[in-house]
Protein backbone atom coordinates (compact mmCIF):
# COMPACT_ATOMS: atom_id res chain seq x y z
CA UNK A 1 0.00 0.00 0.00
CA UNK A 2 3.31 2.36 0.74
CA UNK A 3 4.65 1.46 -2.25
CA UNK A 4 1.55 2.43 -4.28
CA UNK A 5 0.75 5.27 -2.60
CA UNK A 6 4.52 6.36 -3.55
CA UNK A 7 3.91 5.45 -7.06
CA UNK A 8 0.91 7.66 -6.84
CA UNK A 9 3.09 10.89 -5.62
CA UNK A 10 5.43 10.39 -7.83
CA UNK A 11 3.22 10.20 -11.19
CA UNK A 12 1.09 13.22 -9.65
CA UNK A 13 4.41 15.13 -9.27
CA UNK A 14 5.73 13.96 -12.92
CA UNK A 15 2.27 15.44 -14.69
CA UNK A 16 1.61 18.47 -12.34
CA UNK A 17 5.14 19.18 -14.08
CA UNK A 18 4.35 18.56 -17.32
CA UNK A 19 1.40 20.54 -17.14
CA UNK A 20 3.09 23.79 -15.71
CA UNK A 21 6.03 23.43 -18.39
CA UNK A 22 3.02 22.96 -21.01
CA UNK A 23 0.91 25.64 -19.80
CA UNK A 24 3.97 28.06 -20.06
CA UNK A 25 4.68 27.30 -23.25
CA UNK A 26 1.48 27.71 -25.02
CA UNK A 27 0.80 30.87 -22.76
CA UNK A 28 3.40 32.72 -24.46
CA UNK A 29 2.01 31.63 -28.10
CA UNK A 30 -1.62 32.54 -26.22
CA UNK A 31 0.12 36.23 -25.53
CA UNK A 32 1.25 36.98 -28.73
CA UNK A 33 -1.55 36.42 -30.47
CA UNK A 34 -3.56 38.25 -28.43
CA UNK A 35 -1.60 40.86 -28.59
CA UNK A 36 -1.38 40.54 -32.15
CA UNK A 37 -4.85 41.20 -32.90
CA UNK A 38 -5.27 43.62 -30.44
CA UNK A 39 -2.81 45.85 -32.27
CA UNK A 40 -4.33 44.53 -35.66
CA UNK A 41 -0.96 42.21 -36.78
CA UNK A 42 -0.86 38.35 -37.62
CA UNK A 43 0.97 37.20 -35.05
CA UNK A 44 2.67 33.85 -35.45
CA UNK A 45 1.75 32.39 -38.13
CA UNK A 46 4.20 29.91 -39.92
CA UNK A 47 5.69 27.44 -37.35
CA UNK A 48 3.14 24.30 -37.66
CA UNK A 49 -0.33 24.91 -38.76
CA UNK A 50 -1.74 28.73 -37.82
CA UNK A 51 1.28 28.84 -35.62
CA UNK A 52 0.89 26.44 -33.05
CA UNK A 53 4.27 24.93 -33.25
CA UNK A 54 5.78 28.10 -32.28
CA UNK A 55 6.76 27.65 -28.41
CA UNK A 56 8.67 24.39 -29.93
CA UNK A 57 10.68 26.37 -32.28
CA UNK A 58 11.56 28.98 -29.57
CA UNK A 59 12.38 26.59 -27.27
CA UNK A 60 14.81 24.93 -29.85
CA UNK A 61 15.92 28.20 -30.77
CA UNK A 62 17.22 28.95 -27.19
CA UNK A 63 18.99 25.28 -26.82
CA UNK A 64 20.97 26.10 -29.37
CA UNK A 65 22.20 29.84 -29.05
CA UNK A 66 25.58 30.27 -27.94
CA UNK A 67 25.62 30.90 -23.90
CA UNK A 68 27.64 34.23 -23.35
CA UNK A 69 29.51 34.05 -19.81
CA UNK A 70 30.48 38.10 -19.15
CA UNK A 71 34.03 37.49 -18.35
CA UNK A 72 33.72 40.34 -15.59
CA UNK A 73 30.75 38.32 -14.10
CA UNK A 74 30.32 36.42 -10.72
CA UNK A 75 30.11 33.02 -12.83
CA UNK A 76 28.78 30.63 -10.16
CA UNK A 77 26.46 33.33 -8.74
CA UNK A 78 25.31 34.23 -12.85
CA UNK A 79 24.79 30.89 -13.39
CA UNK A 80 22.28 29.86 -10.28
CA UNK A 81 20.39 33.20 -10.53
CA UNK A 82 17.83 31.76 -12.76
CA UNK A 83 17.87 28.44 -11.35
CA UNK A 84 16.60 30.34 -7.90
CA UNK A 85 14.42 32.45 -9.83
CA UNK A 86 12.68 29.36 -11.56
CA UNK A 87 12.37 26.71 -8.66
CA UNK A 88 10.16 28.68 -6.31
CA UNK A 89 7.87 29.56 -9.80
CA UNK A 90 7.08 25.78 -9.82
CA UNK A 91 6.66 24.61 -6.69
CA UNK A 92 3.73 26.94 -6.28
CA UNK A 93 1.59 24.82 -8.27
CA UNK A 94 2.14 22.18 -5.52
CA UNK A 95 -0.53 23.60 -2.78
CA UNK A 96 -3.27 25.12 -5.61
CA UNK A 97 -6.60 22.95 -5.64
CA UNK A 98 -7.78 22.51 -9.35
CA UNK A 99 -11.06 19.93 -8.50
CA UNK A 100 -12.30 17.85 -5.95
CA UNK A 101 -10.65 14.12 -5.40
CA UNK A 102 -10.47 11.57 -8.25
CA UNK A 103 -10.64 7.76 -7.54
CA UNK A 104 -8.51 5.92 -9.44
CA UNK A 105 -8.27 1.59 -8.52
CA UNK A 106 -9.62 2.89 -5.07
CA UNK A 107 -7.22 5.41 -4.60
CA UNK A 108 -8.11 8.60 -3.14
CA UNK A 109 -6.11 11.33 -5.12
CA UNK A 110 -6.42 15.23 -4.47
CA UNK A 111 -5.92 17.37 -7.23
CA UNK A 112 -3.51 19.12 -5.42
CA UNK A 113 -0.27 17.61 -5.24
CA UNK A 114 0.50 19.39 -2.04
CA UNK A 115 -2.90 19.26 -0.05
CA UNK A 116 -1.26 21.60 3.00
CA UNK A 117 -3.60 23.40 6.20
CA UNK A 118 -1.20 25.81 5.56
CA UNK A 119 -1.75 26.13 2.09
CA UNK A 120 -2.26 30.20 1.74
CA UNK A 121 0.96 30.63 4.18
CA UNK A 122 3.16 28.14 1.92
CA UNK A 123 1.86 30.77 -1.34
CA UNK A 124 3.10 33.84 0.40
CA UNK A 125 6.62 32.40 1.94
CA UNK A 126 7.58 30.81 -1.52
CA UNK A 127 6.45 34.01 -3.85
CA UNK A 128 8.34 36.41 -1.52
CA UNK A 129 11.64 34.51 -2.16
CA UNK A 130 11.43 34.42 -5.53
CA UNK A 131 12.98 37.92 -5.97
CA UNK A 132 16.48 36.38 -4.75
CA UNK A 133 16.90 34.76 -7.88
CA UNK A 134 16.33 38.61 -9.88
CA UNK A 135 18.54 40.28 -7.16
CA UNK A 136 21.66 37.95 -7.74
CA UNK A 137 21.19 38.09 -11.36
CA UNK A 138 21.41 41.92 -11.48
CA UNK A 139 24.41 41.83 -9.10
CA UNK A 140 26.21 38.48 -10.56
CA UNK A 141 26.19 40.22 -13.83
CA UNK A 142 28.58 42.97 -13.11
CA UNK A 143 26.00 45.76 -14.91
CA UNK A 144 24.78 48.71 -14.10
CA UNK A 145 21.58 47.90 -15.99
CA UNK A 146 21.30 44.72 -14.81
CA UNK A 147 22.07 46.14 -10.84
CA UNK A 148 19.39 48.46 -11.50
CA UNK A 149 16.71 45.96 -12.85
CA UNK A 150 17.81 43.88 -9.39
CA UNK A 151 17.48 47.01 -7.23
CA UNK A 152 14.16 47.74 -8.81
CA UNK A 153 13.17 44.32 -8.15
CA UNK A 154 13.70 44.07 -4.86
CA UNK A 155 12.13 47.21 -4.06
CA UNK A 156 8.60 46.48 -6.21
CA UNK A 157 8.28 43.04 -4.41
CA UNK A 158 8.95 44.27 -1.07
CA UNK A 159 6.78 47.07 -1.25
CA UNK A 160 3.46 45.56 -2.88
CA UNK A 161 4.14 42.15 -1.09
CA UNK A 162 2.46 44.57 2.08
CA UNK A 163 -0.85 44.63 0.24
CA UNK A 164 -0.65 41.63 -1.08
CA UNK A 165 -0.63 39.82 1.79
CA UNK A 166 -3.58 41.74 3.63
CA UNK A 167 -5.28 40.95 0.51
CA UNK A 168 -5.25 37.24 1.26
CA UNK A 169 -6.18 37.80 4.71
CA UNK A 170 -9.91 38.96 3.77
CA UNK A 171 -10.82 35.30 2.55
CA UNK A 172 -9.57 34.00 5.27
CA UNK A 173 -11.71 35.91 7.51
CA UNK A 174 -14.60 35.20 5.40
CA UNK A 175 -13.88 31.26 5.44
CA UNK A 176 -14.43 32.40 9.36
CA UNK A 177 -17.66 34.04 9.19
CA UNK A 178 -18.99 30.51 7.15
CA UNK A 179 -17.31 27.71 9.14
CA UNK A 180 -19.05 25.88 11.91
CA UNK A 181 -16.67 26.37 14.36
CA UNK A 182 -15.93 30.53 13.47
CA UNK A 183 -12.37 30.08 12.54
CA UNK A 184 -10.51 31.05 9.61
CA UNK A 185 -8.16 28.56 7.98
CA UNK A 186 -5.34 28.75 5.59
CA UNK A 187 -5.98 25.69 3.96
CA UNK A 188 -7.38 26.62 0.14
CA UNK A 189 -9.71 23.60 0.32
CA UNK A 190 -11.53 24.79 2.83
CA UNK A 191 -11.99 28.63 1.09
CA UNK A 192 -12.91 26.68 -1.86
CA UNK A 193 -15.61 24.92 0.06
CA UNK A 194 -16.60 27.71 1.86
CA UNK A 195 -18.00 29.54 -1.11
CA UNK A 196 -20.22 26.83 -2.24
CA UNK A 197 -23.62 27.38 -2.77
CA UNK A 198 -25.87 30.24 -4.03
CA UNK A 199 -27.65 32.95 -2.88
CA UNK A 200 -31.28 34.04 -4.47
CA UNK A 201 -30.76 30.31 -5.89
CA UNK A 202 -28.43 31.81 -9.09
CA UNK A 203 -25.65 34.33 -7.39
CA UNK A 204 -22.66 32.24 -6.31
CA UNK A 205 -21.56 32.85 -2.80
CA UNK A 206 -17.85 33.34 -4.43
CA UNK A 207 -16.21 36.01 -2.04
CA UNK A 208 -15.69 38.53 -4.80
CA UNK A 209 -19.39 38.97 -4.65
CA UNK A 210 -18.79 40.13 -0.71
CA UNK A 211 -18.23 44.03 -0.37
CA UNK A 212 -15.03 43.63 1.28
CA UNK A 213 -14.25 40.55 -0.93
CA UNK A 214 -14.87 42.63 -3.94
CA UNK A 215 -12.73 45.10 -2.95
CA UNK A 216 -9.99 42.52 -1.91
CA UNK A 217 -10.16 40.96 -5.14
CA UNK A 218 -9.30 44.31 -7.09
CA UNK A 219 -6.05 45.04 -4.66
CA UNK A 220 -4.75 40.96 -4.80
CA UNK A 221 -4.94 41.57 -9.07
CA UNK A 222 -2.87 44.93 -8.85
CA UNK A 223 -0.34 43.62 -5.95
CA UNK A 224 -0.42 40.22 -7.70
CA UNK A 225 0.20 41.81 -11.14
CA UNK A 226 2.93 43.89 -9.69
CA UNK A 227 4.65 40.99 -7.69
CA UNK A 228 5.03 39.02 -10.92
CA UNK A 229 6.48 42.56 -12.76
CA UNK A 230 4.09 42.72 -15.16
CA UNK A 231 2.60 45.20 -17.47
CA UNK A 232 2.21 48.09 -16.11
CA UNK A 233 4.91 47.62 -13.17
CA UNK A 234 7.51 45.79 -15.58
CA UNK A 235 9.98 48.89 -14.12
CA UNK A 236 12.24 45.85 -13.69
CA UNK A 237 13.07 45.47 -17.52
CA UNK A 238 11.68 48.81 -19.15
CA UNK A 239 13.79 48.46 -22.36
CA UNK A 240 13.66 52.37 -22.77
CA UNK A 241 15.45 53.04 -19.74
CA UNK A 242 17.54 49.51 -18.91
CA UNK A 243 18.25 47.69 -21.97
CA UNK A 244 16.76 44.51 -20.92
CA UNK A 245 16.63 45.13 -17.14
CA UNK A 246 18.45 41.82 -14.74
CA UNK A 247 18.25 40.06 -17.89
CA UNK A 248 20.62 42.36 -19.99
CA UNK A 249 23.15 39.84 -20.25
CA UNK A 250 21.74 36.74 -20.15
CA UNK A 251 21.48 34.36 -23.26
CA UNK A 252 20.37 30.96 -24.16
CA UNK A 253 18.84 28.79 -21.80
CA UNK A 254 19.63 30.98 -18.59
CA UNK A 255 17.49 34.28 -20.35
CA UNK A 256 14.63 31.42 -20.85
CA UNK A 257 14.53 30.24 -17.41
CA UNK A 258 13.91 33.94 -16.01
CA UNK A 259 10.95 34.41 -18.43
CA UNK A 260 9.56 30.73 -17.59
CA UNK A 261 9.81 32.17 -14.18
CA UNK A 262 7.81 35.12 -14.92
CA UNK A 263 4.90 33.64 -16.86
CA UNK A 264 4.87 30.55 -14.23
CA UNK A 265 4.33 33.08 -11.52
CA UNK A 266 1.52 34.47 -13.40
CA UNK A 267 -0.43 31.70 -14.33
CA UNK A 268 0.09 30.46 -10.54
CA UNK A 269 -1.35 34.15 -9.15
CA UNK A 270 -4.43 33.34 -11.55
CA UNK A 271 -4.90 30.46 -9.93
CA UNK A 272 -5.07 31.39 -6.68
CA UNK A 273 -7.30 34.40 -7.11
CA UNK A 274 -9.48 32.10 -8.83
CA UNK A 275 -9.14 29.68 -6.08
CA UNK A 276 -9.70 32.09 -3.09
CA UNK A 277 -12.21 34.74 -4.62
CA UNK A 278 -13.35 33.27 -7.71
CA UNK A 279 -14.80 29.84 -5.84
CA UNK A 280 -12.25 27.58 -7.44
CA UNK A 281 -13.54 24.82 -9.16
CA UNK A 282 -16.87 25.67 -7.82
CA UNK A 283 -19.56 26.85 -10.22
CA UNK A 284 -23.71 26.96 -9.46
CA UNK A 285 -25.71 23.98 -10.83
CA UNK A 286 -22.39 22.09 -11.66
CA UNK A 287 -21.31 21.77 -8.31
CA UNK A 288 -23.56 17.86 -7.48
CA UNK A 289 -22.15 16.32 -10.38
CA UNK A 290 -20.54 13.25 -8.31
CA UNK A 291 -17.20 10.76 -8.90
CA UNK A 292 -14.96 11.46 -11.50
CA UNK A 293 -16.94 13.62 -13.89
CA UNK A 294 -17.23 15.81 -10.97
CA UNK A 295 -13.86 16.02 -10.87
CA UNK A 296 -13.18 16.65 -14.69
CA UNK A 297 -15.93 19.25 -14.29
CA UNK A 298 -14.50 20.83 -11.63
CA UNK A 299 -10.99 21.25 -13.05
CA UNK A 300 -12.62 22.57 -16.29
CA UNK A 301 -14.16 25.27 -14.50
CA UNK A 302 -11.20 26.43 -12.48
CA UNK A 303 -9.29 26.49 -16.08
CA UNK A 304 -11.43 28.42 -17.18
CA UNK A 305 -11.47 30.77 -14.86
CA UNK A 306 -7.46 30.50 -14.57
CA UNK A 307 -7.37 31.10 -18.62
CA UNK A 308 -9.91 34.61 -17.69
CA UNK A 309 -7.21 35.94 -15.99
CA UNK A 310 -4.59 35.15 -18.17
CA UNK A 311 -6.20 36.62 -20.74
CA UNK A 312 -6.69 40.00 -18.48
CA UNK A 313 -2.99 40.15 -17.67
CA UNK A 314 -2.58 40.08 -21.69
CA UNK A 315 -5.21 42.91 -22.12
CA UNK A 316 -3.60 45.21 -19.16
CA UNK A 317 -0.15 44.96 -21.06
CA UNK A 318 -2.04 45.71 -24.29
CA UNK A 319 -3.95 48.64 -23.30
CA UNK A 320 -1.95 50.83 -20.11
CA UNK A 321 1.60 52.37 -20.84
CA UNK A 322 4.27 51.06 -18.18
CA UNK A 323 3.92 54.08 -15.50
CA UNK A 324 7.20 55.92 -14.17
CA UNK A 325 9.21 54.45 -10.93
CA UNK A 326 8.22 56.62 -8.38
CA UNK A 327 4.67 56.99 -9.04
CA UNK A 328 4.82 52.92 -9.01
CA UNK A 329 6.32 53.06 -5.30
CA UNK A 330 3.75 56.18 -3.96
CA UNK A 331 0.89 54.14 -5.25
CA UNK A 332 1.92 50.96 -3.91
CA UNK A 333 3.12 52.58 0.23
CA UNK A 334 0.81 55.66 -0.13
CA UNK A 335 -2.74 54.23 -1.48
CA UNK A 336 -2.62 50.93 -2.20
CA UNK A 337 -1.46 49.99 1.91
CA UNK A 338 -3.84 52.07 3.36
CA UNK A 339 -6.73 50.44 1.57
CA UNK A 340 -5.92 47.28 1.90
CA UNK A 341 -5.75 47.54 5.53
CA UNK A 342 -8.61 49.58 5.91
CA UNK A 343 -10.78 46.87 3.67
CA UNK A 344 -8.52 44.06 6.05
CA UNK A 345 -10.26 45.98 9.49
CA UNK A 346 -13.87 46.61 7.63
CA UNK A 347 -13.70 42.69 6.93
CA UNK A 348 -13.01 41.70 10.74
CA UNK A 349 -15.99 44.33 11.64
CA UNK A 350 -18.24 42.86 9.25
CA UNK A 351 -17.21 39.36 10.53
CA UNK A 352 -17.33 40.10 14.09
CA UNK A 353 -21.18 42.15 13.94
CA UNK A 354 -22.56 39.01 11.46
CA UNK A 355 -21.21 36.32 13.47
CA UNK A 356 -21.39 36.77 17.08
CA UNK A 357 -19.72 34.86 19.83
Amino acid sequence: MQDRSLWVMIIHAVVLAFAALTSFAYLTLMERKVLARLQHRVGPNQAGPNGYLQPLADAVKLMFKEDIMPSTADKWVFTIAPILATIPAIVIFAVIPLGPDLIVFGERIPLAFASLNIGLLYFLAVTSIGVYGITLAGWASNNKYSMLGGVRSAAQMISYELAFGLSVLVPVMLTASRSADGFGSLDLVQMVNAQAGTWLGFIPKWFVFTPTGFVAFFLFLIAATAEVTRAPFDLVEAEQELVGGYATEYSSMKFALFFMAEYMKLIAMSGFAATMFLGGWRFPYLEDIAGNWGALVGFVVIAAKIFFFLFLSIWVRASLPRIRYDKLMDFGWKRLLPVSLATVVATAVIVVLTNPL
